[in-house]
């Protein structure tokens, strides 16, 4: 070959090594989540911010929803595609109704997590105190509903139960008094008790008949599932190696304190005193013939759903 003709084949060979490659995109999936910043609600975001569900080739919009009950309904009218932290109970229900829903894995058994408080100079000292009183819950048919019911059944009160919304929202309620008792779930509120602003009268596990219930499951629009199976299978899997991150890893609450704003001292504190790691736990659900009981006494279901309908509901998609 000659010089000229080395010297274009130099050139040609520059120009297209100068040309942008497409890479391949990411598959990209809308989630709608509940109480940006709690432990439970993290593990996406988490996951996400490590690079892990890059690795699947995903890419999350999260969107923060005022409690599972906006949640459920974000995945139902299809603005959703994966829905994090909805309260199994209205799930069921919902898919009894025909809602186009399904569970994917499980989210949180056991309510520990979840805390109700007064303020500091309430007379009230305990939960068997508030008979008459009004106490708050997120929205209708999220575990904090169905724990708080747990509680006032347990204790044998009176009290009224009231929907508050999100943590920020029922905080403000308590301390005008509009309502006697708050919920929460940390890190909302445990500042507030340090500083002695509130005090807790009880938890979610103070009802034993939450103790080995799965009260939060993830839940995916059926149609995506249909459509979209393999991206909801590598969602799945890399939500599994976050969920590992997050406890095995001293970067997972790291991660989580930054994109929380919680101290690490606080969020080892949520994670250890809170949210052990088979309280989340993704791959059994836990209880379902009590939370299909309590569905139809408060009539969120009209009747047990059979084996097919059960098969049908749950796609938990379990590690090999």
């Amino acid at each position: 070959m000659s010089a000229v003709g080395i010297v274009k084949r130099l050139v040609w060979c520059l120009a297209i090594a100068a040309i942008p490659h497409a890479s391949s995109a990411a598959d990209r999936l809308k989630l709608a989540a509940g109480a940006p910043g709690n432990w439970d609600t993290s593990v996406p975001e988490v996951g996400q911010r490590a690079g892990i569900f890059a690795r699947y080739d995903l890419e999350l919009d999260i969107l923060y929803t005022q409690g599972s009950g906006e949640t459920m309904q974000a995945v139902i009218s299809g603005a959703a595609d994966i829905g994090i932290a909805a309260g199994t109970q209205a799930v069921i229900g919902a898919f009894g109704r025909g809602a186009p829903i399904r569970i994917l894995a499980a989210g949180t058994t056991g309510a520990g997590d979840l805390y109700w408080y007064v303020p500091a100079g309430s007379p009230i000292t305990s939960f068997a105190d508030t008979n008459g009183r009004t106490a708050g819950f997120s929205t209708v048919g999220a575990s904090t509903h169905v724990t708080l019911l747990a509680l006032i059944r347990h204790f044998g009160t009176t009290t009224r139960a009231v929907a508050t919304g999100a943590g920020a929202v029922t905080l403000t309620e308590v301390m005008s008094g509009q309502i006697d008792v708050g919920w929460a779930s940390p890190p909302f509120g445990l500042q507030e008790v340090q500083d002695g602003r509130i005090r807790p009268i009880a938890r979610g596990s103070d009802a034993p008949s939450m103790a080995d219930r799965t009260v939060r499951v993830h839940i995916v629009n059926a149609d995506v599932l249909k459509r979209r199976g393999d991206v909801i299978e590598r969602f799945t899997r890399a939500y599994r190696d976050s969920y590992e991150f997050l406890y095995s890893d001293p970067r997972g609450v790291q991660i989580y304190s930054e994109y929380s704003k919680v101290p690490g001292v606080l969020a080892r504190q949520i994670r250890d005193s809170f949210m052990p790691k088979p309280v989340m736990a993704p791959d059994k659900i836990s209880g379902l013939d009590a939370i299909m009981a309590d569905a139809i006494t408060f009539r969120t279901l009209a009747a047990p759903l059979s084996q097919p309908q059960l098969e049908e509901l749950m796609k938990l998609q379990r590690q090999p």
